[in-house]
């Protein structure tokens, strides 16, 4: 079950997470989205809530709307996400980033990339 905070509104949060599975490929480039109702059902909320964070996908052009047949991702979503993603980065968080690693003595040399732990390297 997903966890809602209180910083943004929920649909805006829905949608984010939305994207995030489009970034991952859920669902794959020309494939429908979940209905509506799945996803107030997987989420446990209101079915307007739902739709505005779908809309919201939909006017970023990630998705759009085939009549009767519901919403699909468009072709090149995942690209157009991407350079987003990687536009919000690096202006909001890589600056936070670098000044926290910085503060905390961390080095290029001691980050490893390849692996999802931090050992400290001792020179």
């Amino acid at each position: 079950m997903t966890t809602w905070d209180d910083r943004q509104p929920i649909y805006q949060q829905l949608a984010d997470l939305l994207a995030a599975r489009l970034l991952d490929g859920d669902p794959p480039e020309g494939q429908a989205m979940p209905s509506v109702r799945a996803l107030a059902g997987q989420h446990l909320l209101n079915p307007l809530t739902v739709n505005r964070a779908l809309q919201a996908l939909a006017d970023a052009g990630l998705l759009e709307s085939r009549r009767g047949l519901g919403l699909f991702v468009v072709p090149g979503a995942s690209d157009k996400l991407r350079a987003a993603e990687r536009r919000r980065f690096l202006a909001e968080e890589w600056p936070r980033l670098r000044a926290k690693l910085r503060r905390l003595g961390i080095g290029s040399q001691q980050l490893d990339w390849d692996t999802d732990t931090f050992e400290e390297k001792r020179a």
